[in-house]
């Protein structure tokens, strides 16, 4: 029995609850929160709001408090019809605020948002620990070995097209299997050369229209035959504000409804704007997890 064990934790199904990074290990077994930092000044929501060092500090600060294990950095932004940032311009916006909050926050997850290859070492150099990739390893052909040389989680994410253009007229014969598949065929490369720390997200607004979305997270839970992390990020999205006819500032309501959903449905990483009230929510769906095993196991007495 011990040997089968053993043997089923390096099958490709293994289920992972913990994340290695920096040395240390991050417990997902129940869900966590991943804090947006956008330098950036033109992202859809809060663009431009953290753009001096103050700023950037007394948020992170904040998110921490609130209770984000991870803080998510990104200084390129890819909202719909974003203007293309060159490398040189995102190394020099992101890297120095690695080194800041890493010194600032010397226990903090940090993850750097980035799809070029050359901007994730760096960013590991400089402290970050994990890097989040919004192409999937499909924008940098250096990407996926980049990953296996310098060793740290990383985020795979779907899209379909590009920022520039994903929004145009995204079409899927079956949006959930056609991101299932995406997936086998990235991990298993991924796999191959050695990368094991692996985190999903099925791209919510990226290339998907509000009809994907919703099917997307309908069906959530198939993205478990992976048996990997799964992150969620739909904080104050087009799929919340267009459907409910408000702007992105009015939608928190909304995000915490979806979170609340994608936590029932399996999801083990909230990436959001707003990390007090994914706290909440990741609390009260704990509370109603343990609450139906422990009824399970009564009933089975």
């Amino acid at each position: 029995m011990d040997t089968l064990k053993l043997k089923n934790k390096n099958t490709f199904f293994y289920s992972k609850k913990t994340i290695n990074y920096g040395g240390k290990i991050l417990d997902i077994s129940n869900p966590v929160v991943m804090g947006v930092l956008n330098i950036t000044s033109d992202s859809f929501y809060d663009g431009g709001r953290y753009t001096s060092e103050y700023k950037q500090i007394k948020q992170t600060e904040k998110m921490i408090i609130q209770g984000a294990k991870i803080i998510d950095i990104g200084a390129v932004s890819t909202k719909p019809g974003a203007k293309q940032v060159s490398e040189k311009e995102e190394i020099q916006k992101l890297i120095p605020l690695i080194i800041k909050i890493r010194k600032k926050f010397p226990d903090i997850c940090i993850s750097a948002d980035t799809y070029r290859a050359s901007v994730a070492k760096l960013s590991v150099d400089n402290g970050a620990n994990i890097i989040n990739d919004i192409s999937g390893g499909t924008f940098d052909a250096q990407m996926f070995k980049t990953i296996a040389k310098i060793n740290v989680p990383y985020i795979i994410m779907h899209i379909q097209g590009s920022p520039q253009n994903m929004q145009k007229n995204p079409v899927y014969k079956d949006v959930v299997k056609e991101i299932i598949l995406f997936f086998s065929k990235q991990i298993k490369k991924l796999k191959e050369i050695g990368v094991n720390d692996i985190i999903i997200d099925p791209g919510f607004g990226f290339g998907k229209t509000l009809a994907h979305n919703y099917e997307i997270l309908d069906k959530l839970d198939m993205f478990k035959i992976f048996e990997l992390p799964v992150l969620v990020g739909m904080s104050r999205k087009r799929m919340i504000y267009k459907l409910l006819n408000i702007t992105p500032s009015e939608a928190l309501n909304g995000t915490s409804v979806l979170n609340t959903i994608a936590l029932l449905k399996g999801a083990n990483i909230l990436r959001v704007h707003d990390v007090k009230q994914a706290f909440e929510a990741i609390k009260i769906t704990s509370a109603l997890n343990s609450y139906n095993q422990k009824q399970m196991l009564s009933d089975l007495k």
